[in-house]
């Protein structure tokens, strides 16, 4: 027998794909208390949370052979986030939540600096999957944060091109992260 608890996380990830139910329960057990107190430092609610967090974990249990994660911890971290906005905005306490945690917890600031990363390693990735020529112009534009027209001067093409690549490229990335944020969202 496996002693998952000596498995990192990312060794835990492709065992909890395949449905091996210990990887699940270790995942559980890992991040149970962590998600759970998250969402009790902003519900002050004991079913609520319990909830909240359950919900998660069903949903990553079935999911699981669909996950696409990087970071287990952040990913969980950001689902109890969203499924408590989902919350609040349909609570008769919402007003009540939201004066009471005028100051989200710190853990909050960490949540939004991995969303940032996570966001930033989507783009890369996606950028990556892009055409030589328009991956170039992408980088130019996006990274470097040059003009069309100083783009199309270094790379001797017309601004119409560097225009047209652009708004191709960011078509097909607005798509890929809507995808990958209604697959996130449906937690």
């Amino acid at each position: 027998m496996r002693d998952y608890n000596a498995y990192s996380d990312a060794a835990l990830l492709p065992l909890l794909k395949e449905g091996e139910v210990q990887a699940f329960n270790e995942v559980y057990a890992r991040y149970f208390r962590l998600l759970y107190q998250y969402a009790w430092n902003i519900l002050d609610n004991e079913d609520e949370c319990s909830d909240a967090v359950q919900e998660i974990f069903v949903w990553l249990w079935e999911h699981r052979s669909t996950l696409e994660v990087t970071s287990l911890k952040g990913y969980l971290m950001a689902a109890v986030k969203y499924r408590l906005a989902r919350i609040i905005q349909t609570s008769r306490r919402r007003a009540a939540i939201l004066a009471a945690n005028v100051e989200l917890p710190t853990t909050t600031r960490i949540e939004e600096d991995f969303e940032v990363k996570e966001l930033r390693r989507v783009i890369t990735e996606f950028s990556e999957t892009l055409p030589q020529r328009a991956r170039e112009i992408f980088h130019l534009s996006r990274v470097q944060h040059l003009s069309n027209k100083e783009i199309a001067a270094r790379l001797g093409i017309s601004e119409k091109t560097v225009e047209n690549q652009i708004t191709i490229a960011l078509k097909k990335l607005r798509s890929d992260l809507s995808k990958k944020m209604l697959s996130f969202l449906l937690l």
